[in-house]
């Protein structure tokens, strides 16, 4: 009977895709988070160069994780 209304296929593509952008946003948060934290660390010790290039790459990590809930949002609305 549940066989018939699920189809296991479309269930694992689900589980599948979930937890890769589970594990994707999470692992971009995280890189945005360092990102910062050392750009800041790095600015105190006066170490402009490498500052920005972490700041740069936290920039960019932020920007990957909003651009993944607007995504998020858009998929979901779209429906």
């Amino acid at each position: 009977m549940i066989g018939a209304i699920v189809d296991g296929g479309d269930l694992i593509h689900v589980v599948w895709v979930s937890l890769a952008s589970g594990l994707g946003v999470t692992a971009a948060y995280a890189v945005a988070i360092v990102g910062g934290s050392r750009a800041v660390e790095l600015r105190r010790d006066g170490r402009a160069v490498e500052a920005a290039i972490f700041a740069i790459v936290g920039i960019a990590a932020l920007a990957a994780v909003l651009a993944a809930i607007v995504f998020g949002i858009v998929a979901l609305t779209d429906k």
